[in-house]
């Protein structure tokens, strides 16, 4: 049993399928996605984009195909970039194919829309002779008309027999390398939805609320939806919709995982709101701190507290602690324990180098143990 049991979160069971290299599903990592929002054809531009966030630690990344010459373009794309790429398709047959053939490790579609069985059959056919999984895409925005219909609204009910139905297409054709979304604006309709399909299939679940709004309050949307189901144990990958730059979108993405303890990477910050007791000006220094630490990959906390109150307190629980003094003098805590003062001039550039210092020794320790490991199987 766990020594936190009230951490803990039993994963849904799902089978696992490939994206390019990527797992996703069964025991693999929840995976982080976004998409870009440059023209798919200014080739420059969205490797440019991708680059951006690939270094802010993205898993896989969507690409919009509308006409020939994104898909045309995408060729090129797939080569430069380092992370699979999903295509988004979403009426012409033929982009699927195109995009299939260009090297999409995924192709978005709703396979209702794509037309008539034998061009569903075609795009099926395209994938698996490329190697391609398919993402099931249902959108509570752009719900079949006989759907809406026959329930009057967007319902959780309706999402779910859009989705039943445009698997079947799939599995008709013996085709089993999908996942399935099943987004909302609201995020009440898009969690209901994502629980009822859960416990209807085994294939891995994309998880979104879609068109969430600006950073602020599309951030929050995002995890409370996606959070409240990651914590029951539903979702294999995720996309935080933002109006905001696709880098944006995967920050928020990992913050949620690490939020919740389900994927660590980076610098997990603790720090205070501040008040009049405040040592130090907390704001901009978490601002400074957060700017500069981007590059570290490591898991690893950090507490940034301004008094004495709840300072020391939280530091015995991080990696590094710093809380704020009088006399611009600040106590530095390394692994829980007092160690040593920085003055406030000193203090952002001391914290950096102390935590880009710990990240080396934890990768060592890792790189030590990993070698260690085959001399212990022998």
């Amino acid at each position: 049993m766990s020594l936190r049991p009230w951490r803990d979160i039993t994963r849904r069971k799902s089978r696992q399928i490939m994206v390019g290299n990527v797992p996703v599903g069964g025991d693999a990592p929840v995976t982080v996605q976004t998409m870009t929002n440059t023209p798919t054809d200014d080739v420059k531009a969205t490797v440019d984009q991708i680059r951006r966030c690939e270094e802010a630690g993205v898993d896989i990344i969507r690409v919009s195909c509308p006409d020939v010459e994104s898909t045309t373009a995408l060729k090129q794309i797939v080569r430069a970039s380092r992370v699979p790429i999903v295509a988004d398709i979403h009426f012409h047959y033929k982009r699927a194919l195109e995009a299939a053939d260009a090297g999409a490790a995924c192709l978005r579609i709703n396979p209702g829309n794509i037309g008539s069985a034998s061009r569903v059959k075609e795009v099926v056919d395209a994938a698996k002779s490329n190697g391609c999984a398919i993402r099931i895409g249902v959108n509570g925005g752009s719900l079949e008309r006989h759907l809406l219909e026959k329930y009057g609204e967007p319902c959780p009910d309706a999402l779910v027999e859009s989705a039943m139905d445009h698997i079947k297409l799939l599995q008709d054709h013996d085709f089993h390398e999908f996942k399935v979304a099943v987004k909302a604006s609201d995020l009440f309709l898009a969690v209901a939805a994502y629980q009822q399909l859960a416990e209807q299939v085994d294939c891995p679940l994309h998880l979104g609320i879609t068109e969430a709004g600006g950073f602020v309050g599309g951030t929050v949307k995002s995890a409370i939806g996606m959070g409240s189901l990651l914590w029951y144990g539903i979702g294999d990958t995720i996309r935080v919709s933002l109006s905001a730059e696709p880098e944006e979108e995967v920050r928020v993405g990992f913050e949620i995982l690490k939020a919740l303890g389900i994927r660590n990477r980076g610098v997990r910050v603790v720090s205070c709101p501040s008040c009049a007791r405040q040592g130090f000006d907390v704001i901009r220094t978490v601002q400074a701190l957060e700017e500069r630490l981007q590059h570290i990959r490591t898991p690893m906390s950090l507490s940034v507290l301004g008094c004495v109150v709840n300072g020391p307190g939280e530091a015995r629980e991080t990696d590094i602690g710093i809380t704020g003094g009088g006399n611009g003098k600040h106590m530095v805590y390394l692994s829980g324990v007092t160690d040593h003062h920085v003055q406030d001039a000193d203090m952002v550039d001391h914290i950096v180098k102390l935590v880009e210092a710990k990240a080396a020794e934890i990768e060592a320790a890792d790189e030590a143990m990993a070698a260690l490991v085959p001399v212990a199987a022998e």
